[in-house]
């Protein structure tokens, strides 16, 4: 979870401490729909009430912070999670071994319906089977498509704050890619970039079937450096929305209706009780947007060049807007329920994060002016 560093702690009555802004988060994300969020320091008796609750929704829906946050190794982040994390784990920072910890925790509360087995084959409504030797689409930076200029809606004003209000923005014309960025592809400029490999790339070697694959384990320097080298650039989240969106303000790039054939995403796997991975780019033709664009939704994240800010109108103060975060659009395969983002899939969905993050379900596409 981004953003950790606090200095006010409250205690509450039943032992549990927490710091201002790590309360807020958690009851922000973790909390149901509809539940209160507070704008300042809540009360005493708020606090007893709600207390065991995001102790309950922390536990049940929360993996280890290391899936996401891998710049763990960096003396900052330790010092944060030594300062923070042990407010709760008391006992957890020996030795640098909070992961230790963690991995403990999880084990100690599995899911009952947990899937076991992995998706293979060629699932519904996929054009290519899961994992499939060589590349379909090539190590060259990925065809692009001119995205007209215009106004288009932006935002949505029923579901989570920072999402909203619904409002017109008008963009100009822009090429953005096809497909999203592939393990091919960002090898094939490891040799001009000089960036460091993704961790699963394992023995200087891209992962057996996973070529077409987006790159993933990628930070947003890395995503810009890549689309620089290719004559290209990262595209704004104005821009991302509007290539995945059209004009019209539809929920989704193929319309209104969710289908599991159409994406890669949580509910598609929760579905078909498999074990989630990415999918090959491309995968989806009914996924696509209006513009020919595919996996607009799901599949994985995507890094913009945007800060994470407020929309136009949206009064709700946060501390976390105007700092070094980054915007990313479009979901993921994984479920990110952690951080309450619904079905993965809307075009109106956004995640921020520090720019040196790094996981299995962030990556990106290029953009260019037209």
């Amino acid at each position: 979870m981004p953003g950790l560093h606090m200095s006010i702690k409250f205690n509450l009555s039943a032992g549990f401490s927490m710091s201002k802004r790590i309360f807020t988060i958690l009851v922000s994300f973790l909390l149901p729909a509809g539940a209160p969020v507070f704008a300042g320091a809540p009360s005493l008796s708020a606090l007893e009430k709600i207390n065991q609750q995001l102790k309950e929704a922390h536990h049940q829906r929360s993996s280890s912070c290391f899936d996401c946050h891998t710049e763990t190794d960096s003396p900052a982040f330790k010092e944060i999670m030594k300062n923070e994390c042990v407010i709760c784990h008391k006992t957890g920072w020996v030795s640098g071994k909070l992961e230790e910890l963690a991995k403990k925790e999880q084990a100690a509360t599995p899911s009952a319906t947990a899937p076991t087995k992995k998706a293979t084959g060629q699932g519904p409504g996929m054009s290519v089977p899961m994992y499939y030797d060589g590349s379909k689409l090539g190590g060259k930076p990925n065809e692009m498509i001119l995205i007209p200029g215009g106004e288009f809606i932006r935002g949505t004003n029923g579901r989570l704050p920072d999402e909203g209000p619904e409002h017109k923005k008008h963009v100009g014309s822009f090429y953005i890619d096809k497909y999203e960025v592939t393990n091919l592809q960002y090898f094939e400029s490891l040799k001009h970039t000089r960036r460091a490999l993704p961790r699963h790339f394992v023995n200087n070697q891209i992962p057996e079937g996973k070529a077409d694959h987006p790159v993933v384990f990628v930070s947003w320097y890395d995503a810009k450096a890549y689309c620089e080298w290719a004559g290209k650039r990262l595209p704004s989240d104005i821009e991302w929305e509007k290539a995945a969106r059209g004009t019209d303000g539809r929920t989704y790039p193929w319309g209104n209706e969710f289908d599991i054939s159409y994406v890669n995403s949580p509910v598609r796997w929760a579905e078909l009780k498999l074990i989630g991975d990415t999918t090959p780019a491309g995968a989806f033709e009914k996924g696509k947007s209006i513009y020919g664009l595919y996996d607009m939704s799901g599949n994985v994240w995507e890094w913009t060049s945007s800060q994470y800010e407020p929309y136009p109108g949206n009064t709700r103060k946060s501390e976390l807007y105007g700092g070094n975060y980054r915007t990313l659009k479009g979901g993921s395969w994984w479920d990110c329920s952690f951080y309450q983002c619904g079905i993965s899939a809307p075009v109106y969905n956004r995640s921020f994060f520090h720019p040196k993050t790094m996981n299995d379900s962030f990556g990106f596409r290029c953009a260019k002016d037209a």
